[in-house]
């Protein structure tokens, strides 16, 4: 329409009525369409209109069902009596409409079938039908002497055309509803799916004549986005200052518990009798157990698992290096695998193979007869269980008197993992092994 005709706008304002009509060379399609005008408010405050242009093949395409005979003319005309589309030509419709009144007299008169003649003096039939309420209607002309206009023709035709309009307006609605909603709400769609799998924010808004009701939903999805994506970056934030603090809370301790280690070993040298050396020989290996499993979690990305087969490896060495000589004619055969270890399980377990190889170490049996041997194993033995597993060789030789600690602290620490201890003494090996829980998940840490 032509913007500056204002009365006539303005009174289809005021109305808040729609216009229908058609253009038989537009710029664009080069082809006749339908134009659809309808003005688009916000809280009552005009801000445009809306434009719908619809081909006029459409509705050429439209199927008609078959009802044995066929109108003479087919047209849809606007409130105004404007002729928007027909089926066998503008100038063919215009000879057959009816000559009592113009088409403008016949808005609003839904569902009215009449007879009169045509602009050339002939009987017709006319039957009048609304698309679009007070916006579009469609007229249909058929022969005085039609079947369906005999009797009992008239209910029929009272049938098929309301079904045959029916099914055009419907076409029209649906490409209408999927030009200015549908297609709006999947490309919004695609924008969430899309960062709920690479959390990025869409690169361009919607584009088009898009309701304000879209583009709302589109800002608020947006800035739903942007508020969690910096949620996540605080979250994130934190979880490394978190994990930075507790690495070096973990390497003090390590570097505490070797100050602690490096005064005992001066004491050790100061000790004057054998049984005091001992003694604080042992205490430091507990106290060096204790530091490398604080070694191994500040070295570790995760903190809250540890490998297991990894500590026992380190710990196994260095009681070996310390307690077994070179030319000691002892073979050590050791097997670990990846068992994954919560910190409070790792501190008992390295304490308990602590215990466990300073006693294999002590009475382990080698002579020019036969050759001592030391087997240490981890493994799994279920989806949940672990099993450790120290055999050594004792010979003939008597065990030494002793106070019984080493003892006791196997059993507490094995307590301590809910572990069941096994023991047996045979002629020449003694075993022992503890099989113990080993949750695949990690415990939850509550935060107080």
């Amino acid at each position: 329409g032509n913007v500056s005709d204002r009365p006539v706008f303005q009174k289809m304002i005021e109305h808040k009525s729609r216009m229908a009509n058609v253009t038989s060379t537009p710029a664009q399609s080069k082809e006749p369409v339908l134009i659809v005008t309808n003005p688009l408010k916000v809280e009552e405050e005009l801000i445009g209109f809306i434009n719908l242009s619809i081909p006029e093949k459409v509705f050429h395409d439209a199927p008609v069902p078959e009802t044995g005979s066929q109108p003479i003319a087919m047209l849809t005309f606007n409130a105004q009596g404007d002729i928007l589309t027909t089926k066998n030509g503008v100038e063919a419709a215009e000879q057959e409409l009816p000559s009592f009144a113009a088409l403008k007299w016949y808005v609003g008169q839904s569902g009215r079938v009449f007879h009169d003649t045509n602009q050339q003096g002939q009987d017709r039939v006319y039957a009048v039908l609304p698309i679009v309420p007070g916006v579009a209607y469609a007229m249909s002309v058929w022969p005085e002497d039609s079947p369906l206009l005999q009797a009992g023709a008239m209910t029929t035709l009272s049938f098929v055309l309301p079904v045959a309009m029916w099914l055009a307006s419907l076409v029209v609605a649906f490409w209408a509803l999927n030009r200015l909603a549908i297609k709006h709400i999947r490309k919004l769609g695609r924008q969430m799916r899309h960062f709920a799998l690479n959390r990025t924010l869409p690169r361009t808004p919607l584009g088009g004549v898009v309701p304000t009701e879209i583009v709302n939903m589109e800002h608020a999805f947006v800035g739903m986005a942007e508020s969690i994506l910096r949620d996540e970056a605080s979250l994130e934030d934190n979880l490394r200052q978190k994990n930075i603090l507790l690495k070096e809370v973990h390497h003090r301790v390590k570097n505490n518990l070797q100050l602690i280690s490096s005064i005992m070993n001066m004491q050790i040298r100061q000790a004057t009798t054998s049984d005091a050396k001992r003694v604080l020989q042992r205490l430091q290996d507990r106290i060096l157990s204790l530091a490398t499993v604080h070694k191994s979690l500040y070295q570790n990305d995760n903190l809250t698992r540890v490998d297991g087969g990894a500590l026992m490896h380190e710990i196994v060495n260095q009681l070996l290096s310390v307690g077994l000589p070179s030319g000691s004619g002892v073979t050590v055969s050791q097997n670990y695998e990846a068992v994954q270890l919560d910190p409070d399980d790792a501190a008992p377990l390295t304490l308990l193979v602590s215990e466990a190889i300073t006693n294999a170490l002590k009475y382990v049996a080698a002579d020019g007869k036969a050759k001592g041997h030391i087997e240490v194993s981890l493994s799994h033995t279920q989806p949940e269980m672990a099993l450790l597993f120290v055999k050594n060789t004792t010979g003939n030789i008597d065990p030494e008197a002793g106070t019984g600690l080493g003892s006791r602290l196997i059993n507490a620490f094995s307590r301590q993992l809910n572990g069941q201890v096994e023991i047996i003494d045979e002629e020449g090996t003694y075993t022992l092994s503890v099989e113990f829980h080993v949750p695949l998940q990690a415990k939850e840490v509550y935060d107080y």
